[in-house]
């Protein structure tokens, strides 16, 4: 490989007895290591303790080694590779490491720049504990997704024939408009309230309609739905991402209430993805029979109004219709 060009501007950083010893307590205290490394030679020529503890050097330095002695030839070479790299570009370059230090991997993340012609500084950080916290949550992760599924394939399996929707397992939209005439009947021969809920997903803007992230995503908000509904309530799904639910004698503060409590569950649902959080957010938008809307057509329109309102301020939102001051 070519041998970086040689400049003879001075830098303001390295005097004559390095970078300052305060400087390297410093990084020390914030867990990173540093050393400068004479180019040409590939020598050591200063660290700061947190690296000479890294090599076990207890009672000696790593100043005046180089890499051939304290890491594996392939390592080493890897090491030189970007070391000259970095001379040659100028500005800070960084790049993951893989070392075998007291018979045990470690990971670091060692960032490089240019002080001089003739010398390169490298500030070292390790990320083995952080690699392997990613490790253990991708492993946990797809532990969550296998047992989605498992449970996703058994409901599926249970409910054929019945006529629900397949991927949430909810009631159709066939089943929507007679439930919520019946609703209304109920309501007005009784003199009760009820309320209106229309739910839609959040969908991320990287995510492709009909995905099967996304449908993972709708069969988290189908086990979200079915289980915050009571035997007298209903939710249906009206389209893609649209579901309704009709809240039997509840009014509109209690609705309000328990539509928070749900949008909170759904922020909170962990549905996993190949090792990833796909995050589930829904908007919501209440409304509530006699009180916002004393019809069909009517009640439909504030519930969407406000369900509008709550994608307008950004999504995962309750929004809330206002009271009828007619009556």
């Amino acid at each position: 490989m070519t041998e970086p060009p040689r400049s003879e501007t001075p830098t303001p950083w390295l005097q004559a007895d390095g970078v300052p010893e305060r400087l390297l307590q410093v990084f020390d205290a914030l867990g990173a290591g540093v050393s400068i490394k004479a180019i040409d030679t590939g020598v050591y020529v200063q660290v700061s303790g947190s690296l000479d503890r890294l090599f076990e050097r207890s009672e000696s330095s790593v100043v005046g080694s180089s890499d051939s002695e304290l890491m594996r030839p392939d390592e080493a070479q890897a090491m030189r590779r970007v070391e000259l790299q970095a001379m040659q570009q100028g500005s800070v370059l960084t790049t993951e490491h893989r070392l075998d230090l007291g018979g045990r991997r470690r990971e670091f993340s060692v960032s490089r720049v240019a002080l001089s012609a003739q010398h390169l500084l490298a500030v070292w950080t390790e990320r083995t504990q952080e690699r392997q916290r990613e490790i253990h949550l991708q492993r946990a992760l797809a532990q969550i997704e296998q047992h989605q599924q498992e449970n996703e394939n058994l409901r599926r399996e249970l409910q054929k024939g019945s006529g629900r929707d397949e991927t949430t397992g909810l009631q159709q939209l066939g089943l929507f408009n007679e439930l919520l005439e019946r609703e209304i009947d109920l309501s007005t021969r009784e003199h009760r309230e009820f309320s209106l809920v229309l739910v839609a997903l959040d969908v991320p803007e990287n995510l492709a309609a009909a995905s099967e992230p996304q449908q993972r995503l709708l069969e988290a908000l189908g086990r979200l739905l079915r289980s915050n509904t009571r035997a007298m309530d209903a939710a249906c799904r009206l389209d893609a991402n649209h579901f309704a639910i009709l809240l039997s004698g509840v009014g509109l503060a209690t609705a309000h209430a328990r539509m928070e409590q749900l949008r909170r569950q759904c922020a909170q649902q962990i549905v996993a993805f190949e090792g990833k959080d796909l995050g589930l957010s829904v908007s919501l938008g209440v409304a509530s029979f006699p009180h916002t809307s004393a019809s069909h057509a009517s009640l439909l329109e504030a519930a969407q109004q406000a369900l509008w309102h709550a994608q307008r301020r950004g999504g995962n939102q309750v929004g809330l219709a206002a009271i009828s001051l007619g009556g």
